[in-house]
């Protein structure tokens, strides 16, 4: 289905290459030959034939090679080389170059065209002209001769007699620019616009028209000048309209190029162009419409400093026009750079005409700029055709329009014609009106939403001139549905002066006109104490203003611009080039700041509204008193008694403070921080352990058991408001209130790169290879009084900056040790020997790529006694170096051998020095050399201050320039200045990151868990482990904030396990007496979408868009410890390009065409289409799927190329085939019989086929792991090895299906998603896989709980046995013994007679079974899955999604569409449109489908069964439906597809009936194989 159009591509490439000039131009341009008599003359064309050669044929070649220009991905096939064609062409101009006697006959050429003959021989001597410079060379063609030739052919072109001899004298002078460059200045010098000029106005003919039109184009990028002075804007626009399309693009072009370069000083040649200009952009060709906006936005440069000049251009419609351009509805969509440039050419108009503003107020501007903001608002999660890389400038020109519609504050500069603005808003007031109701809330909503400073500053500068200029009447009508007083409480966190100063100003303005309105809400929502605590930064508190008490009011105006790239004063200027602004100092006045904020404290608040002891409100005080009382129950309950004796006290005080926050009176994001209660609550549920310095401490049982008992209270608050109004629940109204505050305090900084010139640098550290970013420059010093290192700062080195402090280590310590070349030379002899006696049959990810793989797949047998491998992990490294993928390393692998020693420690040690070819083989000799030296590591210092091991160099740069007092981050700057880095021999060895931390706690091994702590849920003890990094002390409302929201979102996730815990100890206790009632319907109780904060998904969304962003190595570090701590913070979308980012980088160049359908890079379908990641195709058998696999991932798991399939004996290739191989390969693993699923039939009801073998496993929970004892080798004549071996490919297909954004079709089960999360699994869990087994257990426990209760209580009693019986039976009647459930041949105990189960042992019983089913049963298979996902990238990036965004990021779209976005996202093309009848027929059908009917329809015609993430929106390239053009009856005919292109050929069928049965034959016995259609 590809290979045809191909292979038709193919022949019209090397055509054009051979007959590149000749053939083009004769084709476009229809000349005509000596002898024929040139055409009629001209008319205008014929719109009904111009929309019949627009109707392309919809065949496969014409349709499928046309449509998918500049959509989505283009397949493999598209994109191989041409060597055939460029071989001829370059035989072709060796030919050329070749070519003897040119000059030659261009002589006699001329002397021909020089002497006065017939016109025969003139039109011969042309015609042999013009083949000559077709086909010649640069240089073969002199400045003399073109010189010569020029007025020779301009004296032709005024030819009044014969056309024929006009067109090809004017065709001459095309080619002779084409060939020569600088004919051109030769051509004007004889007067040859004049002559074009001439033959455009009288357009007596059109081919002659036209082809002038060609040589004005090429004159015209030479001599932009002469063409203007001329008239030849003129003489190209007048009769435009006549021209076909494709010759009006070249008649504005050269336009374009006239206007490109237009002077200052003479405006009027190109005025009276404006009106033709403005009613090109009513036309619908994109081109057309691009190139008539470039020439207006260059006019209005010019005249920009002319009022009258200005009114002129406004009253053309060119603002109409303008504005519907930009409008995000519009239907035609403009490039970036236009579209900014056309929101600047109204910023022009604004500045310097009042009838241009007052047009714009009249055509309703505000509307449309509010919907642009909107888009900006709300980008993060929802794809938006608006957010691309230029998104930013929009804003940008937005708000620069914006300032320009109001009039400046009288406070300000002088503005031209400032009064004339004020006086149309003050006799126009419902303009001004309707501007602050539709603009005032988005602007505030823009900056809440984490704007960077100069949006920010850019919307406080509106809302301060609107609030300014309103009358109070409309000031307090529009205020009273915005809290403009928390909103100014939040602007005053920021650092800035400038931000500041308008924030101060609005409030002095609110304060002047509504004092008496707003007086007391600045008082509750903080913002006099934000004033007073500028005043006094010493005396302010650091919960809700931390930032305030570091600032400096006194400042001198000629400093600030020295640190920052451009002053905010010159920001938003009217009509300065940045370049101007630049190089101004700042107009902010010295105390500015501290005068204004004097003057409102004196003029509007006395001091004892401020009075810290009265606590400001009452409600502040309350809760300060509760914050208070918290506290000092937890110091109590630390010392004596523990916590468990006042369970009801902490109940009652909690109750207390969640029925104040949710009581009637509202409480401010200033009183509900400043209060302490966030602080309060952190104590609380730490166990008051938040401040200590070493999280170390908060580890232990009874510490574990506190923690579970403060989190089970917790949860109990928030059980007990279930019966109320959802917007009512505890946790609910908790969360809001948190997010509220998170976005007040938080001031996280979105760091922008200026734009650097990209090209290749060189960075020799650490692994000496050139890349696309600057480097840094670094000077490293051995720190002072270290005599054991070798002193190392003779030079600078350039350091690649992105890189960790453990790569340059282990560049730099093999030249400052002193001994490493001794240990160098001991560790490879080492090295050699562990290498000959390593086992072949063992675990490994040390591979060439293509070469033979040590890992699972390689073993032909596997030890039975695998569970005795034990694995250390503080010793296996978790992550593998970026870059390459020969250097990936496997995490957490498990060995398998059976060799008597264990060969993993060995393995470890091997894989250290082989791993990273990049580095030095003596930068891990100190791992193995001595026990002395495996402490032997550096620490880095950047002037005087430690730098974080988890941060690249980079990153620990930005961290000092963000603790300076600047919001804005100077970029530039980095790159030039030379940086001393001091290094230093460690005392200790290393500390593994915070971010290692916490992988380790997550992803500890399991079969070292205690199984006393099977009931409890690890998450809330692990809590303690995640620090949030150095930069954010812990004392900070944010972290406060942050932590709150931690444990709340936990308390959600597992609310289930929270109930269930309460109900099965209320059943201990008696509460309960019916074990039915244990049963838990209720998961999570709020939506997980409440826990994303908007401000920190647009900021993150942001800084990924930064240039820099190659890796996570180039954002902030606020970015991946958030991500690495706080993942609920962020939308799926921007974790999915999060994720993609630090999985496998940004490539280094994108497409040149941008799509806009991103969810996080990967919709299922490959979003870089730029070539640069190599693709591999692979021939796959369709009868051996599972073995294909196996040896596509034995050659290709390690490298990064993007993987395509071919099956034998079939043509198709590309994306459709891939997809369909993923999903064959889905159903082979979910057969039955395989030994790698549980097969319970009572809970996985079978589908069977007409083979055996082919039984699929349809588990309506999914699919889990089937536990394997470790005495078995097999079961059921499966072995062990062949299951641990299926358990590798799959983690390989996995993540290869991952990595190159591919839809797997296997329903794994959450809890499995868990552990591939790296999360331990509890009893809990088991619900997910296995309901009845999990509810079976929980009433176990419950039952020997009860035992232990009443026996703590009466002590052994015969009404006890009564009490303790298992619904009216004894255990020991059950005649249960220790051996799995499900699985008799795995025997629970090691003795050597299976024991019943008893009261007695019933706990024992229950831990064992728990272990067995989530635990040491799966353990080998899980790590063998991680083995072979770690082949391909660590399996640790994917820790930043939950189980259930796993799931959607795997295996795409559960649901697939709704009958709302057909219609909306798919493209009827080619003979169809959206009411056409067989596209409504079609539409009807697919609503129809059910669940299977869909699947199959979507494999159909796209190769995979599910949509990707995102839905059908995000499919990609779009579904398109196109009219199949049919050789015989319609409706014997079955619809064909190209599932490369999403593309659905569609016979138009005589009815509904017949096309609906048509399609389900097709989806239904059409699937299987591809060929042409």
């Amino acid at each position: 289905m590809e290979f045809e159009v191909t292979r038709l591509k193919r022949i019209s490439l090397n055509t054009t290459q051979l007959f590149r000039r000749a053939f083009i131009n004769s084709l476009e341009l229809r000349p005509s030959s000596s002898s024929s008599p040139v055409q009629t003359p001209i008319k205008p064309p014929n719109p009904t034939l111009e929309a019949q050669d627009g109707d392309m044929d919809t065949s496969s070649s014409a349709s499928v090679s046309t449509r998918s220009e500049g959509e989505g991905e283009k397949d493999s096939a598209y994109e191989s080389s041409d060597s055939d064609g460029e071989q001829r062409d370059n035989s072709l101009r060796d030919y050329q170059r070749r070519r003897p006697g040119d000059h030659g006959k261009f002589k006699r050429v001329l002397s021909s065209l020089g002497q006065e003959v017939d016109d025969s021989a003139v039109l011969a001597a042309l015609t042999e002209l013009c083949e000559l410079l077709s086909f010649c060379t640069d240089s073969s063609v002199s400045s003399l001769m073109a010189d010569t030739l020029s007025p020779v052919l301009v004296k032709l072109a005024r030819h009044e007699t014969n056309p024929n001899i006009m067109l090809l004298a004017i065709r001459a002078i095309t080619y002779l620019c084409d060939v020569h460059s600088r004919s051109a200045g030769f051509l004007v010098r004889h007067d040859a616009i004049p002559a074009l000029c001439q033959r455009l106005t009288a357009i007596d003919y059109g081919d002659v028209a036209e082809q002038c039109l060609q040589a004005l184009e090429k004159i015209s990028s030479e001599q932009p000048l002469a063409c203007l002075q001329s008239g030849a804007i003129m003489a190209v626009l007048m009769y435009i309209e006549f021209f076909s399309t494709s010759v009006q693009r070249v008649a504005l072009s050269t336009v374009v190029n006239i206007c490109k370069k237009l002077p200052s000083e003479c405006p009027s040649p190109f005025m009276e162009a404006v009106p033709i200009l403005c009613n090109l952009l009513q036309y619908e060709d994109r081109q057309l419409v691009e190139n008539a906006a470039t020439c207006l936005i260059k006019i209005a440069e010019r005249v920009c400093h002319s009022s009258d000049m200005l009114d002129e251009l406004s009253k053309h419609g060119l603002i109409h026009q303008a504005i519907h351009l930009v409008n995000v509805n519009c239907r035609t969509t403009l490039c970036q750079p236009i579209y900014s440039g056309l929101l600047g050419l109204l910023v022009k108009l604004a500045s310097g005409s009042v009838v241009a503003v007052r047009t714009l107020f009249e055509l309703d501007i505000s509307s449309i700029l509010k919907d642009i903001l909107s888009t900006y608002n709300l980008s993060h999660g929802v794809p938006s055709p608006s957010m691309v890389d230029g998104h930013s400038d929009q804003v940008h020109e937005v708000l620069k329009l914006l300032n320009e519609l109001l009039p400046a504050i009288d406070r300000d500069l002088n503005v031209p014609l400032n009064s004339n603005k004020e006086d149309f808003l003050v006799n126009e007031p419902n303009f001004l009106q309707k501007f602050g109701r539709d603009l005032v809330p988005i602007l505030i909503e823009v900056v809440n939403s984490g704007a960077n400073i100069y949006v920010c500053y850019g919307s406080l500068s509106v809302i301060n001139k609107f609030v300014y200029f309103s009358k109070s009447e409309m000031l307090l009508e529009l205020l009273k549905d915005t809290n403009i007083s928390s909103f100014l409480a939040g602007v005053f966190t920021r650092k800035d002066q400038h931000v500041l100063m308008l924030a101060l100003q609005i409030a002095d303005t609110i304060l002047q006109k509504l004092s008496k309105n707003f007086l007391n809400s600045f008082i509750k929502e903080g913002v006099f104490f934000a004033i007073d605590a500028l005043l006094t930064p010493d005396k302010c508190s650091q919960l809700m203003f931390p930032t305030l008490s570091g600032i400096q009011l006194s400042n001198d105006p000629s400093q600030k611009s020295r640190d920052i790239p451009r002053c905010l004063c010159y920001a938003f200027g009217t009509g300065q080039p940045l370049s101007a602004s630049e190089t101004r100092t700042c107009n902010l006045e010295k105390d500015y700041v501290y005068n204004l904020a004097k003057q409102i404290k004196t003029n509007y608040f006395s001091s004892e509204l401020l009075n810290p002891e009265r606590g400001v409100t009452d409600i502040l005080q309350k809760l300060r008193s509760l914050a208070a009382a918290l506290t000092d129950l937890v110091n109590l309950s630390m010392i004596k008694d523990g916590p468990v004796r006042h369970e009801e006290e902490f109940y009652s005080i909690l109750h207390q403070i969640m029925s104040q926050i949710n009581g009637g009176d509202p409480i401010s994001t200033f009183e509900f921080i400043e209060s302490g209660i966030v602080k309060a609550l952190v104590y609380y549920l730490s166990n008051a352990q938040y401040l200590k310095e070493n999280t170390e401490l908060a580890v232990g049982f009874d510490h574990t058991n506190n923690v579970d008992k403060r989190f089970e209270v917790f949860g109990r608050i928030f059980l007990s408001s279930l019966e109320a109004p959802l917007q009512d629940f505890y946790l609910s109204v908790l969360t809001r209130k948190l997010q509220t505050a998170l976005s007040s305090v938080e001031n996280f900084p979105v760091i922008v790169s200026q734009l650097y010139k990209q090209r290749n640098s060189y960075a020799t550290v650490p692994f000496g290879r050139c890349m696309a970013h600057p480097c840094l420059k670094v000077q490293f010093t051995r720190g002072e009084g270290d005599t054991s290192l070798c002193d190392y700062s003779e030079e600078v080195l350039t350091v690649d900056p992105f890189s960790s402090l453990d790569d340059i280590e282990s560049y730099l310590w093999p030249k400052v040790n002193k001994s490493s070349t001794e240990q160098v030379k001991s560790a490879a002899t080492r090295a050699s020997g562990r290498l000959e006696g390593l086992p072949s049959q063992m675990p490994s990810d040390v591979s060439s790529p293509g070469g033979k793989n040590l890992d699972f797949m390689e073993s032909d047998s596997v030890s039975s006694d695998m569970e005795e491998v034990q694995v250390d992990k503080a010793n296996i490294p978790h992550s593998a170096p970026e870059g390459d993928n020969s250097r990936q390393t496997t995490n957490d692998t498990t060995g398998l051998s059976d060799a008597p020693t264990d060969p993993l420690q060995d393995h470890e040690e091997m894989r250290q020095h082989t791993s990273n070819e990049d580095t030095s083989m003596s930068t891990e000799v100190s791992g193995s050399s001595s026990n002395d030296d495996a402490s032997l590591k550096l620490l880095f210092y950047l002037e005087g201050q430690q730098l974080d091991r988890s941060s690249s160099l980079y990153q620990g740069i930005l961290q000092q320039q963000i603790k300076s007092e600047n919001d804005i981050v100077n970029v530039g700057k980095i790159w030039s200045k030379v940086y001393r880095v001091t290094y230093r021999r460690a005392v200790n060895p290393k500390q593994g990151s915070p971010r290692d931390c916490r992988y380790q706690a997550h992803g500890s091994s399991m079969s070292n868990r205690d199984g006393i702590h099977w009931q409890f849920t690890p998450f809330f003890s692990d809590m303690f482990v995640n620090n949030l990094g150095s930069d954010l002390e812990k004392s900070s409302a944010v972290y406060d904030v942050l932590f709150v929201l931690k444990s709340l979102e936990g308390v959600n996730r597992f609310m289930f396990q929270l109930m269930s815990h309460e109900r099965m100890y209320a059943f201990a206790k008696g509460t309960i007496d019916n074990l039915d009632n244990l049963k838990v319907k209720a998961t999570s109780i709020v939506q997980q979408n409440e826990f994303v904060s908007c401000k920190l998904t647009e900021k993150l969304e942001q800084q990924m868009r930064d240039p820099l962003a190659v890796s996570v190595g180039g954002l902030p570090l606020w970015c991946s410890q958030l991500m690495g701590s706080y993942p609920f913070l962020f939308s799926f979308e921007v974790k999915c390009k999060y994720f993609r980012l630090a999985a496998f980088g940004k490539p280094q160049a994108q497409s040149h065409q941008t799509t806009h359908n991103d969810s996080g890079g990967q919709n299922g379908r490959r979003q870089n289409a730029s070539g640069l990641v190599p693709r591999k195709k692979f021939l796959v058998c369709r009868n051996r799927i599972l073995a294909s696999a196996a040896e596509m991932m034995d050659l290709h798991a390690r490298q990064k190329a993007t993987l395509e399939v071919e099956y034998s004996d079939e043509v198709g290739t590309g994306l459709g085939p891939t997809l369909e191989f993923y999903t064959l390969v889905s159903q082979e693993f979910q057969k039955s019989g395989l030994g790698m699923w549980r097969e319970d039939h009572m809970l996985l009801p079978r589908e069977s086929m007409d083979d055996e073998d082919s039984t699929v496993l349809m588990s309506p929970c999914g699919l889990f792991p089937r536990p394997w004892s470790s005495t078995m080798s097999s079961s059921s004549g499966v072995g062990f090895s062949e299951v641990i071996k299926k358990f590798v490919l799959l983690g390989q297909v996995t993540a290869k299906a991952l990595q190159d954004g591919r839809v797997l079709d296997i329903p794994f089960s959450k809890a499995f998603y868990k552990l591939i999360l790296g999360q331990d699994l509890t009893v809990y869990d088991i619900f997910s896989f296995d309901p009845e087994l999990g509810m079976a257990l929980l009433e176990f426990q419950a039952v020997f709980e009860r035992k232990k209760y009443f026996e703590s209580i009466y002590g052994e009693t015969p009404s006890l046995k009564l009490e303790a019986c298992f619904r009216n039976t004894t255990i020991e009647d059950l005649c249960l013994d220790f051996t799995l459930p499900g699985y008799p041949e795995y025997i629970l105990t090691s003795g050597p007679d299976p024991q019943l189960v008893n009261m007695t042992n019933l706990e024992e019983y229950v831990s064992l079974i728990v272990d067995a089913t989530v635990n040491t049963g799966i353990h080998r298979q899980v790590e063998a899955f991680k083995s072979g996902f770690n082949q391909v990238f660590p399996i640790k990036h994917l820790q930043v999604f939950t189980e259930e965004e796993l799931e959607r990021l795997l295996c795409g779209e559960g649901e697939f569409w709704t009958s709302n976005e057909l219609l909306d996202h798919i493209k009827f093309d080619h003979g169809y449109t959206a009411s056409s009848p067989p596209v409504v027929n079609l539409l009807e059908i697919i609503r129809e489908f059910d669940r299977n009917q869909q699947r199959a329809f979507l494999q159909f015609v796209t190769g995979a069964p599910r949509l990707p993430p995102g839905g059908l929106a995000s499919l990609n390239p779009k579904l398109t439906i196109v009219r199949k053009h049919c050789s015989r009856w319609a409706d014997a005919e079955l619809p064909s597809v190209m599932t490369c292109a999403n593309y659905l050929k569609l016979p138009p069928y005589s009815s509904k009936e017949r096309m609906k049965e048509k399609i389900l034959y097709a989806i239904t016995e059409g699937q299987g194989s591809f060929h042409l259609s």
